[in-house]
């Protein structure tokens, strides 16, 4: 048995728990320790064949899957969840023993799939879609491979140094909604063996959520988002004053919002009151006549969110200087294990790393691929090849904490904002050395999908380290199995990217819209080929961010709902009001924390079945099924407020339910 940390041996009690213990999801007092569900010192079985197989399985299935939802509707489900379902479930139905830590890496394997295909969608589509107007660019798959591999493998290696400090030294400041909807997926498997009532739990809820979701976004029995722009009197608001209030009715989101609590979601939800109910009305009032013609929502996509961008970039700036001592810490470690540092002190399994010998020569050799890639496989010319890897490395470091920070805070990852500053910043700076016109576009995006994955790599691993923290498996295997479901991932994305072109297109009447991709698009050709950029829109949200920084409101999440739309945002103050309001309403402090962990078990249910079922509904248009109940708009407005206010009801009725073990 390796030696333990200087912990005290009551943390060490020999029998495992069957549910996460009381301080998982807070702060731990000055003399408190977490103890995890697998015992810290002793030995489990993880990587085994049957996890690695099936996480390998599952990674390639969900990468195709995900690549087709998120380029037809612009929306990447997170793997994460309907993954850890579908291992929690094989190991029950094959009666495995200690399944916990194998299910940890099937699902870490898996998951892959979410985080590279969210980083090749948002950027490497736009090849295709600039290929409309400028004929002579070309597209193969070794470009988007390589883009997406070397990205995913760069994110893994870059944020391995900050696991520490986010999974451990963090403890309980950051609500990770998404890790904390998986682990209790996770542990459902162990509650089913002695106790039962939580796993119930979790199913009943996310049958509920999940079957709600599945019929309004496949069947649109009622209305997925509701609107004041939809009332005759709200439609005449938004024409004269371009004010719209907006609430997507999905569980998932109502999970999520409960998860976060009232703090964040406030927040989130003000940054995009402040762009909805303040930005938006003042450009379609006393903008040019172009603005002026604008409906809301063309108003935020076209102008009023790259003041989002831009505050995204600042606070990401203001963070990384906030986590300069971090940042120090980590590159402290790598230099005193290369000096040969006292390494007799083994740590307990449960907080065991990869070497960092072994993570900063890996990294330097991925640096290395990255910019012989860049030179002999993109651009062609070394000196400029130098550049756009000093602009990638800088950049994909050193926004790694951010990217783990917006995962860590509000479930979601600003990696589309963040990527498209970035290239907005590359492409500058590209033009400024003569890499221009049509070739400059190919570069910019090639470039742009490394940092993309990359981004996106880092804020999905912080999820998945901080479920093996809660449960207590061995980081250094989740680190370590990483890179093979990276790989498996970036092969399967890159052949689906090519298949969805060449089957339905990203341009014409017919094809996947490809949201994010367009949006690349459009703002980078103008920059290539001599056009304008909205740099007085990213300058005026980056001195916002410093603005709030200053008065101590959070600026990344303020900006995030600046930068997310409005019908997302508002759901995320219904769950966070919500929480408050049944974790509040007794004199008790122990019913209300049991009525507090009902409710996040609930959400987190909603959310597990939102994601699952999201599989399923893009499986059934994937076979061809677009039909859609036909209503008149007033009743299927109607409709959606009235099961989504039922919605609420359940979710406070049955969290209201929680008793205390006293």
């Amino acid at each position: 048995m390796q030696q333990k940390e200087s912990l005290p041996e009551e943390v060490y009690e020999d029998a495992d728990p069957i549910e996460l213990p009381d301080n998982a999801f807070r702060e731990l007092a000055a003399d408190e320790h977490y103890r995890p569900v697998m015992h810290p010192a002793h030995d489990y079985p993880e990587a085994t064949p049957y996890s690695v197989t099936l996480g390998l399985i599952l990674a390639v299935i969900f990468s195709a899957a995900a690549a087709y939802l998120g380029l037809k509707v612009g929306q990447v489900f997170e793997a994460a969840i309907p993954i850890s379902i579908i291992a929690v479930g094989m190991s029950g139905m094959l009666r495995k023993n200690n399944a916990l830590g194998q299910n940890v890496i099937v699902q870490s394997i898996g998951a892959c799939s979410g985080v590279i295909v969210a980083g090749a969608i948002f950027t490497l589509p736009a090849l295709y879609i600039l290929q409309g107007t400028h004929p002579e660019i070309t597209v193969n798959f070794f470009e988007i491979f390589m883009s997406s591999l070397l990205g995913g493998v760069l994110g893994i290696l870059f944020f391995i140094p900050f696991r520490k400090y986010f999974v451990k030294d963090m403890h309980g400041k950051y609500p990770f909604p998404e890790a904390t909807a998986t682990t209790q997926v996770l542990m459902s498997g162990q509650n089913a063996k002695a106790s039962g009532g939580q796993a119930k739990l979790l199913v009943v809820a996310a049958l509920i959520g999940g079957i709600y979701d599945y019929v309004v976004a496949t069947f649109g029995l009622w209305a997925e988002n509701i609107s004041t722009y939809m009332t005759s009197w709200g439609h005449a608001l938004a024409e004269k004053t371009r004010l719209v209030v907006s609430c997507n009715t999905g569980a998932a989101l109502l999970g999520l919002g409960y998860i976060v609590g009232l703090k964040y979601a406030f927040v989130i939800f003000a940054g995009s009151a402040f762009v909805w109910w303040v930005v938006i009305p003042l450009m379609g009032t006393y903008g040019s006549a172009e603005i002026a013609a604008m409906e809301p929502a063309s108003i935020f996509s076209t102008y009023a969110r790259m003041i989002g961008i831009g505050g995204i970039a600042m606070a990401g700036v203001i963070g990384i200087v906030k986590s300069r001592g971090i940042i120090a810490q980590a590159a402290g470690l790598a230099v005193k294990e290369f000096k040969g540092a006292d390494t007799t002190k083994k740590p307990v399994r449960w907080q065991l790393d990869l070497s960092m010998k072994h993570v900063v020569f890996f990294m330097a050799l991925a640096l290395v691929v990255v910019l012989l890639f860049f030179w002999i496989g993109v651009l062609h010319n070394f000196p400029q090849a130098l550049v756009a890897w000093i602009v990638v490395t800088v950049i994909a470091f050193l926004f790694t904490t951010v990217a783990a920070n917006a995962i860590a805070i509000v479930g979601s990852n600003p990696v589309s904002g963040m990527t498209l500053m970035t290239l907005i910043v590359a492409s500058a700076i590209f033009v400024a050395i003569g890499i221009n016109g049509t070739s400059g576009m190919v570069a910019a995006m090639i470039i742009g999908g490394v940092v993309c994955t990359a981004l996106s790599m880092a804020g999905g691993f912080v999820t998945d380290l901080k479920i093996g923290y809660w449960v207590g498996s061995t980081p250094k295997k989740q680190e370590s199995w990483k890179f093979l479901g990276t790989l498996v991932s970036a092969a399967t994305v890159g052949g689906v990217i090519l298949l969805l072109n060449n089957v339905y297109g990203f341009t014409g009447e017919n094809a996947l819209v490809a949201p994010q991709a367009n949006a690349m698009a459009g703002v980078i050709e103008p920059i290539m080929m001599g056009g304008d950029t909205p740099w007085i829109l990213y300058m005026t949200g980056a001195i916002l961010a410093l603005l709030l920084n200053w008065l101590g409101v959070p600026a990344l999440a303020f900006c995030l709902g600046m930068f997310i739309p409005l019908q997302l945002n508002t759901p995320m103050l219904v769950g966070g009001a919500i929480s408050w309001f049944v974790s509040s309403r007794s004199k008790d402090e122990a019913v209300n924390n049991a009525r507090r962990d009902r409710g996040t078990l609930i959400a987190s249910g909603m959310i597990a079945g939102g994601a699952l079922f999201g599989v399923f509904s893009a499986l059934t248009r994937f076979a061809g099924y677009e039909g859609t109940v036909e209503m008149e708009t007033w009743l299927n407005q109607a409709l959606g407020l009235i099961v989504y206010i039922g919605l609420i009801a359940y979710l406070i009725w049955d969290a209201m339910r929680a008793r205390t073990n006293a």
